[in-house]
C-alpha cells in the first residue's frame, strides 16, 4: 500500500473523487466539507452550512455539482464553480447517512436513520420515490453502475436490493409537492410502486453498515458490526452467499470491490484496512493505524486510487506501484517487464517482444538494472524483505526463452558496478559484492547505515542514508563524496564519458550533480517527479505527472509539452522521448527541443548556435525575453519582441539607438523620450539627444546642448523663443551662452533690476545705455532738456578696477552639423563569432568615417594652377550635380577620380586575408557584466546576493532554503551587508566618489580565468557571535529575560548570512541555531509566566497562547515553569529553571511534582543554599505524597512543547515543525509564522540553512 496524500482534520466520514481533476472532498464530523487537490496537496476550498455532521458526499460526474447529507436532515447542492449552495432538499425526518448522484439521470439517492431510501430529482428538486422497508437505520445505499438497482444496507441486519426500472419507464409529468398531496400521503405511509424490493440478503448476526455493487459483475460486498465481510451473488431469481471473509477485530464500517482486480477493500474500526483476494478467500494485505479508527472508503472512478477517512483526517493510498520495471540501454534500447516476461524493445527497429521469463511471475518488482558487456540482468523485489534475481539475457533475443538459469539471493537492492561484478545491499547496511555465479567477492561495511542503494561509476555505488547520498568506493572502501539532500528515490547518470553528470529525484525535488556529487543545481516541483533521462547535449528531461519538463546543469528549467496520461522516460534521441506507459506500452513522443537547445547555447557560449536558431528557428514568448534580459542579452531578446514599449526598453538596454529611437516615435511617450536622450548622450549622439528635448520641450538642456556644439544660430532662436514664452530666466541664460550684453542689459532694466542692469552696461563699455540708466537711477533727466544739470557720477555704483567680462568661450570646431565621435560599440561576442563579414549590412552610418584628409580631393586644381574653391563644408556630400549609383556593379563613368591601376608582380605574394575593421563595429553596446551581477551568479548563499544589493533574489533564496516568509526583523542585516561590501574613494572636489566592491576571495582573483568568480566581503564571521551567545549568557543568569531574548534572536538571524568555511563552522553554526532556540522558547515561556504572575494580559496576536481561565492562573504558571526545565539549557540556568518549577509546584500543592523538580536539581550539584531548600521540600513530600492539581505534563513521556501554545506534544502525536529553527508546533498552527524565530513559516518544507557556497565548492 502506498500513501499519495494525507490530511489532518476532525473525523472524516465521507469522501468522494472527482471523476476527471485531482480533487476529493472530504465531509467532516464537525460539520465542514473540505475540497482538496491530492496532486499537489493543496486545501482548495471550504464549506460550512451543515449545522452538525456531515456523513454523506459525492461529486457529480459531468455537472460542477455535488451533494451532501448531514445530522441536520438536510441535503443541500453545491456548485463548486461559484461556490456556494444552490438549494436544499427537505423530507428525510432523521440523520443522512449517504447521498449519490445518478450517473446518468437526474437523481439523488438519500439513505436515512427515520428507516427509508429517498431518491430526488435534482432538476426539479423533488422527492420521487421513498423506498421503505428497513425496520432500523439505513446506514448506506448506492446505485448499480449499468442497471436500475440500488442496494442498501440497514442495522436491521439485512441487505436489500431495489429495483428502480419503474422510474425510468415513468412517463407522468411531474407534479409541483404540494402539502396536502395525496400522491405524496401515500407514498410517505406505504411505499412508492415505482421502486420494489428484488432482493433481501440475510446472513449477518448484527446490523450491517455498508454494501455495495461489484462494477461489472453480478456480485455484492457487506460489511456489518459482526465483524465480518461477506460475498453475494445475484441470480436471476435469487440471491445466495458466497463467502465470508473474518479477520477484522471490531466492527467493519465500508467494504467495496477493486474495479479493476479480484480484490475485495475493506476498513474497520479495529484502526486497519484489509486487503482481501476473492480467488482466494483470504487476506493478503493489512494496513494499520496506531490511534485512528476507519469510517469510511472510496474508490477513484478512473485511477488506481483509493481514500479512507479515519478519525484525524483522511489518506490516498494506491495498492501497489503504477510504475513499471525497466532498465535503459545507453539509448538504444529498453527492457521491461510486461505480462511475467522480460521483453526487450529496440528503438532503431522499435521492434518488441518477450526475451525469458521471471521465475517469481513477476510479483512485486521494483526494479531492474542491465550490465550490458555480460548481457547479465538484476531484477529486484521486495518480496520477503528484499529479494534479487540474476538473468543471463541470450544473444538472440528474436525468440522468448520457455526456462533460463536464474541465480536468487537475498538482499534490499542489487546493482551493478562493472564487468562481472555486482553489489547487494543487505537488509543490516552491509554491502556484498558477487561475481555473475552469485559468488561473495568481498563484504564493505560503510561507515553509516545506508536504506537504499544506486548504481554509481565502476566500482562505486550510490548509498542513500537518513537525508543524504555518498559516493562509496567499495576497492578502498571509503566514502568518496557526500551531498545532503532530502529524499531520493531514483538516480539517473548521463551517458557522457568526459563530463558525466547525475540527477538525483524525489517525490518533488529534482537535484543535478557532478561526478563528485558537487552540487549544479536544484529544483522543486509541486507535483510529483516520475521519471528522467539524460539528452546527448547534457540536458535532463524529466515527466511529472501531466508535464514533459527539461532542466540545464545551471537550472534553467521549463516545459516542454504536456502530457495526457503519466509517462516514464527510457531514453531520449534527438527530437524524440521513448517512454513506457502506465501498461507497459512503449511510446515515442515528438518534442521541439529548440527552447531549451538555445538556453544550453547561451549558457555554453556557442553563440554561432544560437545565432543560427534565431535565424531559421525563430522562438515566441515571453519567457524566452524575459530569459535573455535576465541573462545580458537584451540584443538577441529584440528579435522575438513585438510590442514597441518593450522593444523600447530592450533597445535601450543593449544601446541600440536607431531600434529605441523607432519605438520612441511610436509611442510618443515624454518618459521614453527622456530615457532616449540620456542613453543617446551618454553615447555622444547629441542629433538624437536634440530631437528627444525638443519632444519633451526641455528647453533648459536643449540650449546647453546647442552651446557645448557651438550651434549658435539655434541658440539665437532659442532666445527669441525664451522671449515668446515670456521666460526671463531663459532668455537670460540664451543671451549668456551667447555673450549678448545688450540683451542681458535690457532683460535686467525690463525686470527692474536696474542696478544690475547699470554695472553690467558700465563694465562691458557701453557708454550709452550707461549714461541712461545711470540718470534713471539718480532720478534726473539728461543735460539739455528742460535745463537740468547732469546726474553726479560719483553717486552711481562703480565697477571694479579688476572686474573681468562674463563671455563664454568661442567653439573652434563647430560641430552640430555632425555627431560627435560615437562611442566605439561591438556586436557583442555572439555575433562577431557567428558572422563572416559585414557585407550586405553596410549602412549609411557605417560608411561615414570622418572628413577626408587634406590628400583626399585636392588634386582636381584650376587652369591657372589654382585650387578651386570648396563648398563650406567640403569633402563627401557637397556636390550636388553628382550622380552616385548605389548598388550598381560598375562605377559610374563620370566619377573619374579613383584611379584603378593594377600593380603587376603581386599575383605569387601570399598573405593571410585581412579582416575588416568594421567587424568590430555594430550597434551600441552592450555593458559589461558588473562585480555585482558576477557575485549573483557566482553563489547561491543569500548574504552574497545581499551585498550585490539583489534583495529580491536574497529573499527568493532564504524561501526555497528555510522558508523564510517575514523579512521585517532582518531589514538591518539587508542594509549592514549592503553597505559593507563596497568602499567609497574620495576623488577631486565636484566629483563624484568612486565606488569599489571589496571581494573575499581576491587571491583567486588574480588567475584571468576565476575573474568571473568573484564573492563579496562579508562583515560578519561566527566568532562575533559566539561572543553575543556570552552576552545573552548573563543576562539570562542575570534575569534580564528581554534582554537576552534580545540577544539570541539577533544570533539566529545573523545566522542566515553567516557563510562557513569548513564543516566544523557549519557544525558550529547548526548547534548555535538550536541552542537560542531552545533559550527563545523557554525564555518566552517564562516571560509568560510572569504575565500571569503580574495579572497583566498578554499581547493579543495570532501566535500569542490563549490566557488561562480565571482561578487557574497559579496551576498554568507551575506548568511552564514545568515546561522551562524541559528545553535544553546549561547547566548554571538548568538550576535556575528547576529551582523555579520546584517552587512553583510547591505553591500549588503538588508536591510530588515538586519533589521530582527537586531531585532533578540536586542532580546537578547546586549551591549549598539550594542544595538546603530541594532537601527540605524532598522531606515535606515524603510527608504529603500528593499532588492537589492535575497538571497537563507527564515527565515520564518524552515531549516537546508547542512554541504557540505552549502545551506538551507527546512523542507519537502529530506535529509540524518551523522550517527554519525547527521548533516544534501543534498541526492547527501550520503555514503561521515562528513566533520562535519571527521569520520562517511553519509547517514548510525546505532543505534547511545553507552556509557553505555549492558553486564555489564545484569550482574548486
Amino acid at each position: 500500500m502506498l500513501t499519495k496524500f494525507e490530511t489532518k482534520s476532525n473525523r472524516v466520514k465521507g469522501l468522494s473523487f472527482h471523476p476527471a481533476r485531482p480533487w476529493i472532498l472530504a465531509s467532516l464530523h464537525n460539520g465542514i466539507i473540505q475540497l482538496w487537490d491530492y496532486r499537489i496537496r493543496t486545501l482548495l476550498d471550504k464549506f460550512d452550512e451543515h449545522e452538525g455532521p456531515v456523513r454523506g458526499i459525492c461529486f457529480h460526474s459531468t455537472q460542477p455539482l455535488f451533494v451532501s447529507g448531514g445530522d441536520d436532515y438536510k441535503i443541500k447542492v453545491w456548485n463548486y464553480k461559484s461556490r456556494r449552495c444552490l438549494f436544499t432538499l427537505l423530507g428525510h425526518l432523521d440523520y443522512i447517512r449517504t447521498v449519490e448522484f445518478h450517473k446518468e439521470s437526474p437523481w439523488i439517492l438519500s439513505s436515512s436513520d427515520d428507516q427509508t431510501i429517498r431518491i430526488w430529482n435534482w432538476q426539479s428538486r423533488t422527492c420521487i420515490s421513498v423506498l421503505t422497508g428497513h425496520n432500523h437505520y439505513v446506514m448506506c445505499a448506492s446505485f448499480h453502475p449499468k442497471e436500475d438497482l440500488v442496494v442498501s444496507a440497514s442495522l436491521d441486519q439485512t441487505v436489500r436490493v431495489w429495483d428502480i426500472s419503474g422510474l425510468r419507464k415513468k412517463t407522468t409529468s411531474i407534479r409541483p409537492s404540494q402539502e396536502n398531496d395525496p400522491l405524496r400521503l401515500q407514498n410517505d405511509l406505504f411505499g412508492n410502486t415505482d421502486a420494489i424490493v428484488k432482493y433481501v440478503l440475510e446472513g449477518h448476526d448484527r446490523g450491517v453498515n455498508w454494501a455495495a455493487f461489484h462494477p461489472s459483475f453480478p456480485l455484492i460486498v457487506s460489511g456489518a458490526d459482526d465483524r465480518q465481510v461477506k460475498l453475494w451473488r445475484m441470480g436471476d431469481s435469487k440471491t445466495w452467499e458466497v463467502d465470508t471473509f473474518r479477520g477484522h477485530f471490531n466492527n467493519v464500517s465500508c467494504a467495496l470491490f477493486h474495479p479493476r482486480q479480484e480484490l475485495i477493500i475493506s476498513d474497520s474500526e479495529d484502526k486497519t484496512i484489509r486487503i482481501w483476494d476473492m480467488a482466494k478467500r483470504t487476506g493478503i494485505q493489512t494496513f494499520r493505524r496506531e490511534h485512528d479508527r476507519f469510517w469510511i472508503l472510496t474508490c477513484h472512478p478512473e485511477l488506481n486510487l483509493f481514500a479512507a477517512g479515519h478519525d484525524n483526517g483522511m489518506i490516498v493510498f494506491k495498492l501497489e506501484r503504477e510504475r513499471p520495471a525497466y532498465a535503459s540501454l545507453n539509448n538504444e534500447g529498453v527492457y521491461f517487464l510486461k505480462d511475467k516476461y522480460v521483453r526487450h524493445t529496440d528503438l532503431s527497429s522499435s521492434r518488441d517482444g518477450p526475451i525469458l521469463p521471471l521465475r517469481r511471475g513477476g510479483v512485486r518488482v521494483q526494479s531492474m538494472s542491465f550490465n550490458p558487456p555480460d548481457r547479465a540482468l538484476l531484477v529486484n523485489s521486495d518480496t520477503d524483505g528484499g529479494t534479487y534475481e540474476l538473468y543471463i539475457v541470450p544473444k538472440d533475443s528474436s525468440k522468448a526463452q520457455d526456462s533460463v538459469d536464474c541465480k536468487q539471493g537475498k538482499g534490499v537492492v542489487a546493482v551493478f558496478t562493472g564487468r562481472d561484478r555486482f553489489a547487494v545491499l543487505e537488509k543490516y547496511g552491509g554491502v556484498i559484492v558477487r561475481n555473475l555465479k552469485n559468488e561473495e567477492v568481498r563484504k564493505c561495511n560503510p561507515p553509516f547505515q545506508p536504506e537504499w542503494m544506486f548504481a554509481g561509476p565502476t566500482g562505486m555505488v550510490l548509498l542513500r542514508g537518513e537525508e543524504k547520498i555518498a559516493l562509496y568506493d567499495l576497492q578502498q572502501r571509503v566514502v568518496m563524496a557526500e551531498l545532503t539532500t532530502p529524499f531520493i528515490k531514483y538516480a539517473v547518470w548521463s551517458n557522457s564519458s568526459t563530463n558525466p553528470m547525475l540527477a538525483l529525484f524525489g517525490r518533488d525535488t529534482l537535484i543535478l550533480c557532478s561526478r563528485r556529487l558537487e552540487q549544479l543545481c536544484m529544483i522543486h516541483e509541486t507535483i510529483r517527479i516520475k521519471s528522467g533521462a539524460w539528452d546527448e547535449n547534457g540536458v535532463f528531461l524529466y515527466t511529472t505527472l501531466n508535464h514533459i519538463k527539461y532542466c540545464l546543469p545551471n537550472g534553467d528549467n521549463g516545459i516542454i509539452r504536456t502530457l495526457d496520461q503519466p509517462v516514464y522516460i527510457t531514453a531520449v534521441r534527438g527530437s524524440k522521448v521513448y517512454c513506457l506507459d502506465r501498461e507497459c506500452k512503449n511510446r515515442a513522443i515528438s518534442l521541439d527541443p529548440t527552447e531549451y537547445l538555445f538556453k544550453l547555447a547561451l549558457v555554453q557560449k556557442r553563440y554561432s548556435d544560437v545565432l543560427r536558431m534565431v535565424r531559421e528557428k525563430p522562438l515566441i514568448g515571453t519567457s524566452i525575453v524575459a530569459y535573455l534580459e535576465r541573462k545580458g542579452f537584451p540584443e538577441v531578446a529584440l528579435h522575438f519582441v513585438k510590442d514597441e514599449r518593450t522593444r523600447f526598453s530592450l533597445a535601450l538596454e543593449c544601446g541600440n539607438i536607431e531600434i529605441a529611437l523607432e519605438a520612441a516615435q511610436v509611442l510618443d511617450d515624454k518618459d521614453c523620450w527622456h530615457r532616449l536622450g540620456v542613453e543617446a548622450l551618454r553615447q555622444g549622439n547629441h542629433q538624437v539627444v536634440e530631437m528627444a528635448y525638443q519632444r519633451t520641450k526641455n528647453f533648459e538642456r536643449l540650449s546647453f546642448l546647442y552651446l557645448i556644439t557651438g550651434n549658435t544660430d539655434k541658440l539665437k532662436k532659442m532666445l527669441r523663443i525664451a522671449e515668446m514664452r515670456q521666460d526671463p530666466m531663459g532668455r537670460f541664460h540664451n543671451a549668456l551662452y551667447l555673450g549678448d550684453v545688450e540683451e542681458r542689459v535690457k532683460l535686467l532694466n525690463e525686470v527692474g533690476m536696474n542696478s544690475l542692469a547699470y554695472m553690467a552696461a558700465a563694465t562691458h563699455g557701453l557708454e550709452k545705455e550707461t549714461e541712461i540708466l545711470g540718470q534713471r537711477l539718480a532720478g534726473t533727466k539728461v543735460e539739455g532738456e528742460d535745463g537740468e544739470d547732469a546726474v553726479d557720477a560719483g553717486a552711481l555704483p562703480q565697477p571694479r578696477s579688476d572686474a573681468q567680462l562674463l563671455q563664454p568661450p568661442t567653439p573652434i570646431m563647430k560641430l552640430h552639423e555632425s555627431n560627435w565621435p560615437l562611442l566605439t560599440v561591438s556586436r557583442g561576442v555572439m555575433f562577431e563569432d557567428a558572422s563572416g563579414g559585414i557585407a550586405g549590412r553596410v549602412t549609411a552610418d557605417d560608411l561615414e568615417e570622418g572628413e577626408a584628409g587634406a590628400g583626399w580631393g585636392d588634386d582636381d586644381a584650376g587652369e591657372e594652377g589654382e585650387a578651386k574653391p570648396k563648398k563650406a563644408d567640403g569633402g563627401w556630400g557637397d556636390d550636388d550635380d553628382v550622380d552616385i549609383n548605389v548598388g550598381d556593379d560598375e562605377p559610374s563613368s563620370g566619377a573619374g577620380g579613383w584611379d584603378e591601376d593594377e600593380l603587376e608582380g603581386l599575383d605569387s605574394v601570399d598573405i593571410a586575408p585581412v579582416k575588416s575593421g568594421k567587424d568590430s563595429f555594430w550597434t551600441p553596446p552592450t555593458p559589461g557584466v558588473s562585480v555585482k551581477q558576477m557575485w549573483t551568479r557566482s553563489s547561491n548563499l543569500a548574504a552574497d546576493h545581499i551585498a550585490a544589493g539583489s534583495f529580491e533574489s536574497a529573499m527568493g533564496l532564504l524561501n526555497q532554503q528555510v522558508g523564510a516568509v517575514n523579512f521585517a526583523p532582518l531589514k538591518p542585516f539587508f542594509m549592514s551587508y549592503l553597505m559593507a561590501s563596497s568602499v567609497s574613494l574620495p576623488t577631486i572636489p565636484g566629483v563624484p566618489s568612486i565606488i569599489t566592491p571589496l571581494n573575499r576571495n581576491s587571491a583567486d582573483l588574480a588567475n584571468p580565468k576565476m575573474r568571473a568568480t568573484a564573492l563579496p566581503m562579508l562583515p560578519m564571521t561566527l566568532n562575533p557571535l559566539v561572543e553575543r551567545l556570552k552576552a545573552a549568557y548573563r543576562c539570562t543568569t542575570e534575569g534580564k529575560f528581554g534582554d537576552a531574548m534580545t540577544n539570541f534572536l539577533y544570533i539566529m538571524h545573523a545566522l542566515l548570512f553567516i557563510v562557513a568555511e569548513n564543516r566544523q563552522e557549519v557544525g558550529e553554526a547548526k548547534e548555535l541555531l538550536g541552542l537560542c532556540r531552545e533559550y527563545v522558547t523557554g525564555l518566552r515561556m517564562e516571560l509568560y509566566r510572569k504575565e500571569l504572575a503580574t495579572g497583566a494580559a498578554p499581547v493579543a496576536s495570532p501566535t500569542a497562547p490563549a490566557p488561562p481561565k480565571a482561578g487557574t492562573e497559579a496551576v498554568r504558571q507551575a506548568e511552564l515553569a514545568a515546561y522551562f526545565t524541559h528545553c535544553n539549557l546549561q547547566p548554571p540556568h538548568l538550576i535556575l529553571s528547576l529551582r523555579s518549577a520546584m517552587n512553583s509546584a510547591h505553591k500549588v500543592k503538588n508536591y510530588q511534582n515538586a519533589a521530582s523538580f527537586a531531585k532533578r536539581l540536586l542532580e546537578l550539584n547546586p549551591s549549598a543554599d539550594y542544595v538546603t531548600q530541594a532537601r527540605k521540600v524532598l522531606k515535606f513530600a515524603e510527608q504529603n505524597p500528593t499532588n492537589e492539581n492535575k497538571l497537563l505534563y507527564d515527565e515520564r513521556n518524552p515531549f516537546v512543547v508547542c512554541n504557540i501554545s505552549f502545551v506538551p506534544i507527546y512523542r507519537g502525536s502529530p506535529m509540524v515543525r518551523c522550517s527554519y529553527c525547527a521548533s516544534p508546533y501543534l498541526p492547527e498552527h501550520e503555514h503561521k509564522v515562528c513566533p520562535t524565530c519571527q521569520i520562517a513559516e511553519i509547517g514548510k518544507e525546505a532543505p534547511g540553512l545553507l552556509l557553505t557556497n555549492e558553486k564555489e565548492k564545484e569550482r574548486r
